[in-house]
């Protein structure tokens, strides 16, 4: 096989990767329609591996009469980290406030930047629920995570399924109504 023009690997390494790997599968990344992929694909790689969710942080003063705070159906992506192919994951994240509530835009971006690296989606769950119990600074947290992943739906059996995996932490540890409320909110009609 032909190396990538030594001028080409010196703008990204990256970049040499991509034409090496169309390269590899038989493509000619010299042609028409592939001649920007190798750039395109640097550029997603390092987008999406170097995002920043901004300031998660925010709190705001309100009493709360021991009131379950629920965010559902935040969608995110993440990559396999076992096949470096993307999985889909909707997240439903419930936490018990304490004397100050999290800002609403904050449970996506705790849940983006968690997902924006190579990942497990088991991981990706816990990973959640351990900051948001930091952040917010109580032990009642749950989230609850279902996956398509493509390394099962492109490759290997071929079928898509999803996968769902929860970590529920505190009031939502045992069976009782926190936890039934959630369930119910997370999985409607079961």
């Amino acid at each position: 096989m032909a190396d990538p023009p030594q001028d080409y690997a010196a703008q990204d390494p990256l970049e040499a990767v991509a034409r090496q790997l169309l390269i590899e599968i038989g493509e000619d990344p010299d042609r028409s329609g592939l001649r920007d992929t190798p750039e395109r694909f640097a550029r997603w790689w390092r987008e999406f591996s170097s995002y920043q969710a901004g300031q998660v942080e925010r709190n705001f003063p309100l009493r709360t009469d021991g009131e379950i705070v629920m965010v559902s159906d935040i969608n995110v992506w993440s990559l396999c980290e076992h096949h470096l192919l993307p999985f889909s994951c909707v997240l439903t994240i419930a936490y018990k406030p304490g004397e100050h509530v999290l800002g609403l835009s904050k449970f996506a971006r705790i849940a983006q930047s968690h997902a924006h690296r190579l990942q497990v989606q088991e991981r990706l769950v816990r990973d959640i629920a351990e900051e948001i119990a930091k952040v917010t600074g109580t032990v009642d947290v749950a989230v609850i995570g279902r996956g398509e992943h493509l390394c099962m739906s492109m490759r290997g059996i071929r079928t898509s399924a999803l996968m769902t995996c929860s970590v529920f932490d505190g009031i939502f540890r045992d069976y009782g109504p926190p936890r039934e409320e959630l369930i119910k909110i997370a999985f409607p009609g079961s």
